[in-house]
């Protein structure tokens, strides 16, 4: 171990390793060159060359090879949230089961949920057959009760979980610990629908799948607005489609007439150096469990299939206008907060360096729920507002999507999340004000925990803010 670094790469993690698609032999998964010029029409225009547009690509070819199949990225595949994640892939719905049953009663919600583990599976199930290289280990998710307020939430999910038939359990911290020793862990909760990857060899390996499909991803190409079937770009450069998909996710606010739509919430990382071995035995995840806690401000982490651990969480603010600009990728105050918080989970980890801390925003809706939605009359749909949880969920959508845009009528389209329709996002300031006014409930929400023991009287405040 090389103690305490200085000054930590400020780029991710991810994009450092060797890539699927820069590792292989086959000349077919070469980038395209940043050619001006591109077709007048295709059958599928994708905007968006990340995870949703990706994916969906990849089902609309396996299913039908002759389309002409077009994705326009704005800068290079994998460089939004699908290149800067934490890696998990995950069955987990944003706001809950109840609030899905809510809006469409136990039976849709059963499928929907039922869709979604089934989800983690087919993108291990791809990751295995076209070689992609994300190093995929299903290993299940481990979320820890720090706290007694944490450890109360958490029976009570895990009980509540039961109905769902989800397979998350309650453990006591005896078990907890044969997992994962984290300092004073109460118990966790676990579930085995999760499992880890490495985002950005993800992303390329999809990509390099695309174009041996027959498919073309174009990098470089920025998208302004769609209409009418009509893609334009930044140069002037249209683009005439039979059919439009929009996979912006975090940056959909940039399009024109989407600034409410979607709203950008930074979530940063930090990664530690390879730990050693006899390090790993004193600390755990030999199944490589991703894990979290059950506070109020998220934390996430993995350990790599390098053996460094990478873990974050929210905590930047929310700039106005939904801005999206390259310095907000970095915030030292939470970086230095993650360490710690890493440090006091992990004290076995005392010494070692961390090597890397990076962020990006991820797309959120205003009443938290993900949706796929398409437009018959206009040929047009779009997938996103995971909350974080989109790794698995863009794989869904893309399935979803490749069947909506194909005209089929399947047990995929007939999912709650297809066409829903969330509200929109507040104007500034309100929603400013409202976005990070959460923030930092959720942290107060959190001190009052520590100092109370009891759960926080803040927390069903927060819940209402954010439309949980």
């Amino acid at each position: 171990m090389t103690g305490l670094t200085p000054s930590p790469s400020t780029g991710p993690l991810w994009w450092d390793s060797p890539t699927a698609a820069s590792s292989s032999a086959d000349a077919t998964s070469t980038p395209d060159p940043r050619a001006p010029d591109l077709p007048q029409t295709a059958d599928v225009v994708i905007v968006g060359g990340g995870y949703t547009g990706l994916w969906t690509a990849y089902y609309l070819l396996r299913e039908q090879p002759d389309l002409e199949v077009l994705v326009l990225e704005a800068e290079h595949v994998g460089f939004g949230a699908s290149g800067r994640n934490g890696g998990w892939v995950s069955a987990l719905w944003p706001v809950g089961a109840d609030s899905l049953e809510a809006r469409h009663g136990r039976t849709a919600t059963l499928a929907q949920l039922a869709a979604l583990r089934d989800t983690v599976d087919e993108v291990g199930r791809v990751d295995a057959e076209e070689a992609l290289g994300a190093g995929f280990v299903k290993g299940g998710a481990l979320i820890v009760a720090r706290t007694p307020a944490q450890e109360a939430r958490a029976r009570a999910s895990a009980a509540h979980s039961a109905s769902w038939d989800d397979g998350t359990t309650w453990l006591d911290a005896a078990a907890t610990r044969e997992r994962l020793a984290v300092a004073g862990a109460h118990g966790a909760t676990f579930t085995p629908n999760c499992a880890r990857v490495h985002p950005r060899r993800l992303v390329d390996g999809l990509a390099a799948a695309v174009r041996r499909l027959g498919g073309r991803v174009v990098e470089g190409a920025r998208v302004e607005r769609t209409a009418d079937r009509v893609v334009v770009l930044a140069d002037g450069q249209r683009v005439t489609a039979a059919n439009v998909v929009v996979a912006t996710e975090g940056w959909t606010g940039t399009l024109a007439g989407m600034s409410r739509r979607i709203t950008p919430v930074y979530s940063l990382m930090v990664a530690t150096e390879p730990v050693d071995e006899q390090r790993w035995e004193r600390i755990g995840l030999a199944g490589r469990e991703v894990f979290a806690d059950h506070g109020h401000v998220v934390i996430y982490g993995q350990r790599t299939d390098d053996g460094r651990i990478a873990f974050g969480g929210r905590g930047a603010p929310y700039h106005w206008g939904s801005q999206i600009r390259p310095e907000f990728d970095e915030e030292p105050a939470v970086f230095d907060a993650l360490r710690s918080t890493l440090r006091e989970l992990l004290p076995q980890l005392d010494g070692v360096a961390f090597t890397h801390a990076w962020g990006g925003p991820l797309g959120i809706a205003r009443d938290w729920n993900p949706s796929v939605s398409w437009d018959p009359a206009t040929r047009t749909g779009s997938a996103g507002g995971y909350v974080g949880d989109g790794v698995a969920a863009s794989n869904l959508a893309g399935r979803t999507l490749a069947d909506l845009v194909r005209g089929r009528d399947t047990a995929l389209t007939a999912l709650p999340w297809v066409n829903h329709r969330s509200p929109r996002w507040e104007p500034e300031p309100l929603r400013w004000l409202g976005v990070n006014a959460g923030l930092r409930l959720a942290q107060l929400a959190d001190r009052e925990e520590q100092s109370t023991g009891r759960p926080a009287r803040l927390g069903a405040v927060l819940s209402r803010l954010t439309a949980h």
